[in-house]
């Protein structure tokens, strides 16, 4: 006589894939938390605003002046067209740096 074993594999599919999911948040929850964006890194001392006639604007900073006018005009142009406004309309309104 045979005896026919009942076992299932497919019963210990989900505790594993629980457990294995577990191991791998835990692998990751030392780390520490990090800002992805920053309004203001490190180093970049100056700013400019770029607005166009209708629609929403950008702000942006930069190392240089001339980086920070670059990135508010790209800003300027993206916003604008998803606001409903003319992106080839924006203009530089401001542009400094601190100290």
């Amino acid at each position: 006589m045979t005896a026919h074993s009942t076992f299932s594999y497919s019963s210990l599919v989900m505790p594993a894939l629980l457990a294995l999911g577990l191991v791998l948040t835990a692998g990751c929850s030392s780390k520490s938390a990090q800002p992805r964006y920053s309004s203001s890194q490190a180093g970049s001392s100056c700013y400019a605003k770029a607005l166009p006639t209708t629609g929403e604007g950008g702000l942006a900073w930069g190392a240089t002046l001339q980086m920070a006018k670059q990135k508010s005009l790209s800003n300027c142009i993206r916003y604008a067209g998803r606001s409903g406004g003319t992106p080839g309309t924006c203009k530089v309104v401001l542009a400094e740096c601190k100290n």
